[in-house]
């Protein structure tokens, strides 16, 4: 069975536009509204953050979203519950972002199989180590159809790198620099070698950029090295205080791709 992260890589080659939000926040019933209004807009693929009290990779914008998210009262247990119809409305692949903590909690073979019950098709969890993905939980993701999303930095070697390619059926996470996540970067900052020499590697895994990219030049640059990029920050930024999302999403995604 293709999974509609294959589908949508098979059938669009390039500037993929993926966004980032904290699901729960601003508000605690927006999600579904932010997934289709996103859709609606012409994004390719949606990360939704699963809010946990300490996440370590991200920087202060995504850190007070998912403060927020938890205050509103979101957890893994609502969050599944919020997207139980989602796919009467939504067809773009959905991926849920996170950390390991809270999935442990739920119970893994239970969390995998809640994904494919409501139409997740991947997930990112950053502090999973690829060994114990195999050892341990590959055979859940494969029975749920579900696609387990590695992440590489300028600091992976080539051998990792390729280990990685060869692990992954979806797509490989980029991470652009070795920071923490957060808007305001400019195309001068990223790591043009790193680009390239991922690029030169021929993987067969297609890639999108992530970490930092936060406007229209960023985005534009990232799309030269990969088959897309992620923002994350700038689009939780943008809504934090929206009272017309509608509206502010609208706003948000022509300013980084007029053409959408």
């Amino acid at each position: 069975m293709n999974n509609r992260i294959n589908q949508l890589f098979e059938s669009k080659k390039e500037n993929i536009f993926s966004v980032y939000f904290t699901a729960g926040f601003p508000r605690l019933g927006d999600t579904v509204k932010i997934i289709q209004e996103l859709e609606k807009n012409g994004v390719d693929l949606i990360e939704i953050g699963m809010p946990f009290s300490d996440p370590t990779a991200d920087g202060p914008t995504i850190q007070r979203s998912s403060e927020v998210a938890l205050k509103n009262g979101m957890s893994l247990k609502l969050l599944f519950e919020q997207l139980k119809d989602i796919r009467q409305s939504v067809n773009i692949p959905l991926i849920l972002m996170g950390y390991l903590n809270p999935v442990y909690q739920y119970g893994m073979e239970a969390f995998c199989q809640k994904c494919a019950e409501v139409g997740i098709d991947g997930t990112i969890l950053p502090d999973l180590p690829l060994d114990e993905f195999d050892a341990e939980y590959r055979k859940y993701y494969e029975a749920a159809n579900l696609h387990n999303v590695l992440l590489i930095t300028p600091q992976t070697s080539e051998k990792r790198i390729r280990q990685i390619d060869e692990a992954s059926a979806g797509l490989i996470y980029m991470v652009s620099s070795s920071s923490t996540t957060g808007a305001g970067k400019k195309v001068e900052d990223f790591h043009q070698d790193y680009f390239e020499r991922v690029q030169n590697m021929n993987l067969k895994n297609p890639r999108l950029i992530g970490f930092g990219i936060s406007d229209q030049p960023t985005f534009v640059n990232a799309c030269k090295y990969a088959q897309g990029a992620i923002i994350g920050s700038a689009f939780v930024t943008a809504i934090k205080d929206s009272v017309n999302l509608e509206k502010d999403i609208a706003t948000f995604v022509k300013s980084i791709d007029p053409g959408r």
